[in-house]
């Protein structure tokens, strides 16, 4: 028998909602809104969004009480980390830890999820980590109680889109007037995703398909820089959806000159007559969580967990409310029992009182031999704080120097292209490319009055045209 599963994604301008019996699209519908209502994927208005959510799963008459639902994708950080082999025990804490020191954004402002990876090297695992910010959760999660919808799975959208292509390799471009999603999928997995806002005084598509250029080509650039050995070449799909699905004629002037192929993002379902796929597709790949293809279908995405926060989880069904008055009638019968067991331990214990002189005795050996033992781990104990502190260092400089390639990296940003950055010490040496003289001092000063660093030498500075390459030395305070 198929599995039902019904969807709801709330973004910035419209709700869909989205119910199928397997892969069969079964009840659909979707709604615009206001704009204010919801503003880069936080809910600012949680009433009359309640109000909208709850007129259309009246008009479907789709059930309320499990639904799988998504956040938009804003403000998300997304980091494939490497620990040791853990037990599953302590892997919660040690990816907390982790967690903190690899993400920029204060751990009390967002909530995290993660999910355990197949290890590429014996002894070292892998994790993939998702941080998205509790505002956005929050508001979401209010405004279906509100609407008197239980969501008890939760996704990011962009995670969603990376469900539906049965590619181990390839790039997804979301268009939406609002926003912006470029993905690189490698080896099964969300390597790269890159979300951008388009908010601004550009109204069309057209308009704005300079800015979605340079940054799928940025993008891509990026993950090319770090993955030298097996780079995004033109064999690697395209795949589109949103907004830019409707507009093949815009897709050569998004990949520009690469060779790309560009087509639609492929619907896995079977579309009913009237169902346009392409305006449900994070829908789609929020009901791929629970509707998995068979293993041997190898290419769809390793990336499938539940995000919804512990504390929002629904209490699931407890066999105790039931055994509970089972138990007093037992307990009853158990009182009596123990009453009788009373009589006869008493017996018991006069004849262990004759035993206790001897256990005295061994009892004070044992408590020499622990003064003895404490005595050795005062000398262990000072040598284990001697190593903790040198731990704590290592970790404080490896956080500064993460904190350092930050602010090298985050600065570039529209001002150029790095091609090298190498921390020694408190120097930093920063080289790469630029369209422009000016942009190479642009982003010099950038890095001086950032204030991270006390001095910014440009040591070389050559090229012509529209091709400049540069050298910097940073000086740490």
């Amino acid at each position: 028998m198929a599995k039902r599963v019904t969807t709801l994604f709330i973004r910035d301008t419209r709700i869909n909602l989205l119910v199928m019996n397997g892969r069969h699209v079964e009840k659909w519908a979707s709604m615009p809104l206001e704009p204010g209502l919801v503003s880069h994927g936080l809910i600012v208005d949680e009433a009359q969004v309640a109000d909208k959510v709850k007129q259309l799963f009246k008009e479907t008459g789709a059930q309320t009480n499990k639904v799988i639902t998504a956040l938009s994708g804003h403000d998300s950080l997304y980091r494939i980390i490497t620990l040791p082999e853990l037990p599953e025990a302590i892997l919660p804490e040690a990816v907390k830890r982790e967690a903190r020191r690899a993400i920029p954004t204060p751990l009390e402002e967002v909530y995290f999820s993660y999910q355990r990876l197949p290890s590429l090297t014996k002894g070292e695992g892998r994790v993939f980590l998702a941080t998205f910010p509790r505002n956005l959760v929050d508001a979401l999660i209010k405004t279906l109680r509100q609407a008197g919808v239980t969501p008890y799975i939760l996704d990011l959208a962009p995670l969603a889109l990376c469900r539906i292509p049965d590619q181990p390799r390839a790039i997804i471009v979301n268009v939406r007037l609002e926003h912006l999603d470029v993905i690189v999928l490698a080896d099964r997995l969300p390597q790269v995703i890159r979300r951008l806002s388009l908010s601004g005084e550009a109204e069309s598509l057209e308009e704005r398909l300079p800015l979605i250029a340079e940054e799928f080509t940025r993008t891509v650039a990026f993950y090319n820089s770090s993955h030298l050995e097996k780079p995004l070449d033109p064999i690697v799909p395209v795949f589109v959806c949103g907004d830019l699905a409707e507009k093949p004629e815009a897709w050569e002037s998004v990949v520009g000159h690469a060779g790309y192929s560009v087509s639609p993002l492929p619907s896995p379902v079977e579309p009913p007559e009237g169902f346009n796929p392409n305006e449900f597709m994070v829908n789609i790949g929020l009901a791929l969580k629970e509707l998995q293809p068979a293993k041997e279908e190898a290419n769809f995405s390793l990336v499938n967990f539940n995000a919804l926060p512990e504390v929002y989880v629904p209490p699931r069904f407890s066999i105790a409310r039931v055994l509970v008055p089972v138990g007093i009638v037992i307990g009853i019968g158990l009182i009596i029992l123990l009453l009788i067991l009373i009589q006869n331990t008493r017996a018991d214990i006069d004849r262990l009182n004759s035993a206790v002189p001897v256990a005295e005795t061994t009892v004070a050996q044992r408590q020499a031999d622990i003064a003895a033992l404490r005595v050795q781990i005062g000398s262990v104990g000072a040598t284990a704080d001697e190593l903790n502190d040198r731990v704590v260092t290592m970790e404080r400089g490896s956080a500064s120097i993460d904190q350092d390639l930050h602010e090298v990296v985050r600065l570039a940003e529209g001002k150029v292209t790095l091609g090298s950055v190498s921390h020694t010490g408190s120097s930093v040496s920063v080289s790469g490319t630029a369209s422009s003289e000016s942009k190479i001092f642009s982003y010099a000063r950038a890095l001086r009055d950032g204030g991270r660093f006390s001095e910014v030498w440009i040591s070389s500075i050559s090229g012509s045209g529209s091709s400049f390459s540069f050298t910097f030395d940073l000086t740490k305070p």
